[in-house]
């Protein structure tokens, strides 16, 4: 069976957000919006959201290290989301295991994010319903697209090409020669989830930095440092463009 699913590479994501906003802005008005946004600006801002990304700081400086970690529905292939399910909401496509959710069905009881061990469900405050990651489901099935393009929005913006996406059943598919290669994991697999979506690890790198490179040159608290113009000079501002 075929069995969609993303991979990540933790090593090359910025944390730019390309994959949160292109998501947003795909699927707030397609099949599975719309992701309603409540007081979306100034303090405590909510909204609904298929993908965010968590960054996390870590060491003493100088020695430190940022870490962005993409999250969204990780499409197990025992999704326990599903059979908690009292109207049979939740369901998994059996052609290629995307999981999703009826909205016509879903009552928004919120048993699939209480079982759902990673926190991917959100609950629509406006649409009392739970929604979650699609895979762009509306996208990637849609033929009339080149196949180029029949991919979530967010493999398609990612700038440093940080997500794949692939059938990880398929041994020689990108995204199965990718976890093979470079050691990609499953999250969590202890909770028997068999998550389909799978993280290639940040490999290490070590950065040598002297005391002296910390001082930046241009450094606006250390203005009285920089040489001065000679008096009655000219300066930009003297010069008529």
């Amino acid at each position: 069976m075929t069995q969609l699913a993303l991979v990540i590479d933790l090593n090359v994501c910025v944390g730019c957000h390309a994959c949160v906003t292109s998501c947003k802005e795909w699927n707030t008005s397609g099949w599975a919006g719309p992701l309603t946004d409540l007081r979306p600006y100034g303090e405590d801002p909510t909204g609904t959201f298929f993908n965010r990304v968590q960054t996390y700081e870590a060491g003493v400086f100088p020695h430190t290290e940022t870490y962005h970690f993409p999250k969204s529905c990780l499409h197990c292939e025992d999704p326990p989301c599903v059979p908690v399910c009292p109207t049979g909401a939740s369901y998994k496509r059996e052609d290629n295991g995307v999981v999703l959710v009826d909205y016509d069905k879903c009552i928004g009881c919120k048993y699939c994010s209480w079982a759902c061990p990673y926190g991917a469900r959100e609950i629509d405050e406006k649409q009392r319903v739970m929604k979650k990651c699609t895979l762009c489901i509306d996208r990637i099935t849609d033929m009339s697209l080149p196949e180029s393009e029949r991919k979530p929005a967010c493999v398609l913006a990612c700038p440093t090409s940080a997500r794949l996406f692939g059938d990880v059943h398929d041994s020689d598919s990108e995204v199965s020669v990718a976890i093979r290669e470079q050691g990609g994991y499953a999250l969590q697999p202890e909770w028997g989830t068999k998550p389909a979506n799978h993280y290639l690890p940040r490999r290490k790198t070590r950065i040598q930095i002297h005391e002296d490179e910390l001082v930046r040159a241009d450094n606006p608290l250390k203005k009285e440092l920089l040489p001065s113009l000679p008096e009655g000079g000219e300066t930009l501002d003297d010069v008529a463009w």
